[in-house]
């Protein structure tokens, strides 16, 4: 039987040694591993994550471990080895600090300085203002018939003015493979989206009229016809909520951009 005073001697030296070995993740050739290691790890892999709208799988983290444990054994080979001493290690190793230092400052910079409910919505309702059309514009519902040459362009308006088709020689003649299959259909659009001969030509054109003649544009020769006009409405655009979060990492990145500019105005370089 052991001694009384013995046995409560190595049950409070088991206990005091509890949460040091609780500090460790292994014991690499008798070299703690320290836990903290593998929280710094597992933080910028969760801030990573974040950045991407990842989510972080349940099995990283006997991964992370492995990977600590891994590392620790290399870098007690490359210290064996005295690369720890070379000069090219210790360049790296004042980039690498510096990299870090560099970041921990933009981080604490955003970590003060956080994008405001009120700021993203601000930014939202000028990004929606700034789509409103203009008074008195127009969207026009046209076709086209897109050919090589004049000559063809010229004797598809002489068809037209005889009662042909306008759909069915766009399916049958037109170059524009995406609308020709529809009849020449080119939906609801804002004439500032097409190449300026063909918007010019375009808009002085009244509902249910054809060019009389045809226009040219670096894509061939046309043959317009408007089907209808509408005033110009504003684009739909997704919800404040929707596009919040996006709105605040754009903005977030705005304000970090801006102060690195500042720094750089403020410094004394020669």
């Amino acid at each position: 039987m052991k001694h009384p005073t013995l046995a409560a001697a190595a049950l409070l030296a088991a206990a005091l040694a509890l949460p040091a070995a609780a500090q460790n993740i292994a014991i690499v050739n008798g070299k703690p591993v320290p836990k903290a290691r593998m929280e710094a790890l597992e933080a910028q892999v969760k801030a990573q994550a974040a950045r991407t709208g990842q989510p972080v799988p349940p099995e990283v983290q006997n991964q992370l471990r492995e990977e600590i444990i891994a590392r620790e054994i290399f870098m007690q080979e490359a210290e064996r080895r005295g690369l720890e001493a070379s000069p090219d290690f210790r360049a790296k190793m004042e980039l690498a600090r510096q990299s870090v230092l560099i970041n921990e400052l933009f981080a604490d910079y955003q970590e003060k300085n956080k994008v405001t409910d009120a700021e993203a919505k601000a930014e939202y309702d000028r990004v929606v203002g700034s789509q409103a059309p203009a008074a008195g514009a127009k969207e026009y519902k046209a076709r086209h018939i897109l050919v090589e040459k004049e000559d063809e362009a010229k004797a598809i308006i002489a068809q037209l003015k005889k009662g042909a088709k306008f759909d069915d020689i766009a399916k049958k003649q037109s170059k524009d493979p995406g609308s020709g299959a529809q009849g020449g259909d080119l939906g609801w659009a804002n004439p500032s989206g097409y190449v300026p001969e063909f918007a010019g030509a375009l808009t002085k054109l009244n509902k249910g009229q054809t060019s009389d003649a045809p226009v040219k544009s670096q894509f061939g020769w046309h043959v317009i016809r408007v089907d209808d006009i509408r005033d110009a409405k504003a684009p739909e655009l997704p919800s404040f909520d929707a596009v919040k979060p996006q709105i605040m990492q754009q903005m977030q990145q705005q304000k970090l951009s801006k102060f690195q500019e500042e720094l750089r105005a403020k410094a004394k370089i020669e």
